[in-house]
């Protein structure tokens, strides 16, 4: 069954980092959604619902009406609001947490309103920086606290956390797999799972496969993936199977195996590419990788991995990639 793919909106538009506050020229609302659907196999959009964004709902319900796109989730802006420089759910200021929860809770309502069922918390400000400058214990209960409000107060929507394992904070409280599903498990509701970014479990140096096999083993809690490549130093945000290209077919293969079928979304930064281009270049190798990955026999594959050998598994993976018999 193939996935189906969305794109976080703002990828088609214009880029800026901390040298260059504008390698392109910026997209209105409009704009964006047409670009997006001028490429083939997307289906839906992401939003990251800032301030901004959250006065735009109307216009957002209208664009949504015209494109026919679906909407794969909406994504909490605890990230680039000032307000959480030190932190959003996990903040030590009761006022900044509430506004958080707040903020959330919009979100949340407006998901219901347009018919998508997951809310994404990325906590990229709740974490720290320093040694002896952040109460690990309190922060995350308080963290754990707020996430429980939300899921709570509507079980219909899902709640999906995205973890990584630093950026902008030097270390994140939701920074590995494991420790996003000990996050879950001790909140312990149906509707919240986990948001797997596969540029962030590069980042943290998982293997992206374990991760998947790791969320359906402990919960069956994978509900979102954000797909994107990078060099492993750092979340470059790249164009989806540019670099690891063969890890990919393994991440497919357990996609497959353990029956996620949620979204892929494409999620990079083309900074110096157009990101309209370099988008749809991701779908075509989404394809690709896809159908590559339906050409692996589960019996053989498994007999391969049972032998555990190295020798063996590269072997295999060179019949994949160039279809030459295993000798």
């Amino acid at each position: 069954m193939k996935l189906k793919y969305s794109v976080f909106l703002g990828n088609v538009g214009h880029c800026f980092d901390r040298y260059c506050t504008e390698y392109s020229k910026p997209f209105s609302l409009e704009e964006l959604f047409s670009r997006v659907t001028t490429i083939k196999n997307i289906q839906a959009v992401d939003l990251v619902m800032s301030r901004d964004m959250m006065e735009k709902k109307e216009e957002i319900r209208k664009l949504l009406a015209q494109t026919k796109l679906e909407v794969g989730s909406l994504a909490v802006d605890t990230f680039a609001n000032p307000l959480y420089r030190k932190g959003s759910l996990s903040s030590t200021d009761e006022n900044v947490r509430m506004q958080a929860i707040r903020d959330a809770k919009e979100v949340i309502d407006f998901a219901a309103e347009i018919g998508c069922g997951i809310v994404t918390l990325w906590p990229g400000q709740d974490g720290y920086d320093y040694i002896f400058a952040a109460d690990y214990i309190k922060e995350r209960q308080l963290f754990a606290d707020g996430v429980e409000e939300l899921c709570r107060y509507n079980p219909e929507i899902t709640i999906t956390l995205e973890y990584k394992i630093k950026e902008p904070r030097t270390h994140s409280y939701i920074s590995t797999v494991g420790a996003t599903l000990l996050m879950i498990e001790k909140i312990g509701l149906p509707n919240l799972g986990v948001a797997l970014d596969y540029g962030h479990a590069a980042l943290g140096y998982e293997t992206p496969a374990e991760a998947v096999a790791m969320c359906k083993m402990y919960g069956d809690r994978l509900k979102h993936i954000h797909i994107n490549d990078n060099y492993r130093l750092w979340d470059d945000d790249m164009i989806v199977g540019t670099v690891h290209t063969l890890e990919f077919l393994e991440f497919f293969y357990w996609l497959k195996r353990t029956g996620y079928n949620g979204y892929l979304v494409i999620d990079q930064f083309p900074y110096r590419e157009d990101g309209r281009d370099a988008v749809a270049e991701s779908a075509l190798w989404l394809d690709a990788l896809q159908e590559a990955a339906e050409t692996i026999d589960g019996k053989e594959v498994e007999a391969v991995i049972a032998k555990r050998d190295g020798v063996a598994a590269s072997r295999y993976m060179r019949k994949l990639l160039f279809g030459r018999k295993m000798q």
